[in-house]
């Protein structure tokens, strides 16, 4: 099977937010931890494999413990959201005055499906949007941030952060639980993230 990838675009983004959460510093030693390097620039290419970035989430339990290393990754998420994914593709669309109108269930609603929609489309990382009647559904068949990885309990908290911020944005600053119950990384065959409505 060939190497499952981001767009170098995604990684860049990426790694702006780490920087913006653990400084220069912090980043270099987590790179360091498994000499992964940086994207080679910030193209749509599908260029960045999924290892690197398995690599990267378990860097950050080395290098700040892994009650520290889960919050780096989820404060992470948030900033990945706040400063690349949200002025990303079909989540430009999201942001029209027309948007706004729509009830809170309907805003997070559109906001999970277009950022679903992005990864799928501009990355290896197919990711599916299911709604329950009480919970909305992210259903990721191929998680980079489980690359590689096997844990006891689900790792993908970069993406736990990613979506967070997401729904609070898309909901005007409400905070959602959103909870990783499957991982590939723990034995899963999707890593799946549940939100409550």
């Amino acid at each position: 099977m060939p190497e499952l990838c981001y767009p170098n675009h995604f990684a860049a983004d990426l790694i702006s937010a780490m920087v913006e959460v653990m400084g220069e510093y912090g980043l270099n030693e987590t790179l360091g931890v498994h000499h992964v390097a940086r994207p080679a620039d910030t193209s749509l290419k599908r260029a960045y494999p999924f290892t690197a970035l398995g690599q990267i989430n378990s860097a950050l339990n080395t290098v700040y413990g892994e009650r520290g290393g889960r919050g780096m990754a989820l404060r992470t998420g948030r900033a990945w959201f706040s400063n690349g994914m949200r002025g990303f593709g079909a989540m430009v669309g999201v942001s029209d005055p027309a948007f706004r109108v729509l009830t809170i269930s309907n805003r997070c609603r559109v906001a999970l499906i277009a950022q679903a929609e992005i990864f799928t489309r501009f990355s290896d990382q197919t990711t599916i949007f299911e709604e329950t009647a009480g919970d909305f559904r992210i259903v990721i068949k191929h998680s980079p941030f489980a690359a590689g990885l096997q844990e006891e309990r689900p790792v993908c908290h970069v993406l736990v952060g990613l979506l967070q911020e997401c729904l609070r944005w898309a909901s005007n600053g409400r905070d959602y639980l959103v909870r990783e119950t499957h991982c590939t990384a723990a034995g899963g065959d999707t890593c799946t993230f549940v939100i409550q409505k």
